[in-house]
């Protein structure tokens, strides 16, 4: 008999028709079958929802919100707000992933209990081009500090030149990472709707902002497919603006968190010398 699910993925989709399919035949595969699949159908216009209900029996725990079009942001939000379990994650409809995927996020907070976020490492897929290769060729398997993960997720460049700094596993997307449904209920995060982009880095600075522990393995189990046709890969200069917004944004929380970081140190170290004192001053005495 399956547990109760500890782990939730949110599958944002709108007008998914070509790739929907694929993301969820890969996902009935996983070697950890016990997870909720929650769908959250943003007003396509395709088939997307028709080919979603066509997979109801392959999942024990499977849900399909449809709502209106509201964008990325939104959808994500609904989906969050529908959680019910300790973790979650989120998988774009058109990747798709490998068969310990699910498995990873439940079996990583278990081992570190202390991590308010996990990360796994991802695969570039191109489209045309019959190639596959990891984000990056380092090996992590270890706890950062947040200021190594702020260096890991923050790219000042958004996603324009994305294929030339594959240089960490982490990066700011949130399908290749853990949440703790915890975290969001107590400071009641949610996406920034306002931005055409850059939306994910700018609530993972601030989920990090606001937690201690991040827990990272560079094994790539996520399938981020390259469309030629996608937004990040079609440079606008309207998509300027957003970009110079979210940066901003971004820089301000880790300015702000890495200071508070500092001020706490500086406090610990100052009660560590006052106590040390003390315990120095009173041995005297008996002596």
């Amino acid at each position: 008999m399956l547990e109760q699910p500890e782990l939730t993925v949110i599958m944002p989709c709108y007008n998914m028709e070509k790739y929907l399919a694929r993301a969820l035949d890969h996902l009935a595969k996983q070697i950890d079958k016990n997870f909720k699949l929650l769908i959250v159908n943003d007003g396509s216009t395709d088939r997307t929802k028709e080919i979603a209900e066509s997979y109801r029996k392959q999942f024990k725990y499977y849900r399909i919100i449809n709502k209106p079009n509201g964008g990325l942001s939104d959808a994500r939000n609904v989906g969050m707000n529908n959680v019910d379990t300790p973790y979650f994650t989120f998988h774009d409809g058109d990747d798709w992933v490998d068969p310990d995927y699910t498995a990873f996020f439940v079996r990583a907070f278990h081992a570190h209990p202390e991590a308010a976020m996990v990360c796994c490492g991802f695969w570039m897929d191109y489209e045309n081009k019959n190639k596959t290769m990891p984000a990056t060729k380092k090996k992590i398997s270890s706890l950062l500090t947040k200021g190594q993960t702020y260096r890991q997720l923050i790219n000042p460049m958004g996603s324009f030149f994305f294929n030339k700094l594959l240089v960490s596993p982490v990066k700011g997307y949130t399908w290749n990472k853990g949440y703790k449904t915890s975290v969001v209920r107590k400071y009641n995060l949610l996406f920034v709707k306002k931005l055409a982009f850059m939306e994910d880095q700018i609530f993972n600075a601030k989920y990090i902002s606001l937690t201690d522990g991040f827990y990272c393995e560079s094994k790539p189990l996520y399938h981020y497919w390259q469309r030629e046709d996608s937004m990040v890969h079609n440079f606008s200069l309207k998509m300027v603006p957003d970009n110079i917004k979210a940066n901003y944004s971004i820089g301000k929380i880790i300015v702000k968190s890495m200071i508070k970081e500092h001020k706490a140190k500086k406090e610990e170290n100052t009660s560590q010398k006052l106590l040390q004192a003390s315990e120095g001053s009173n041995n005297e005495r008996k002596g």
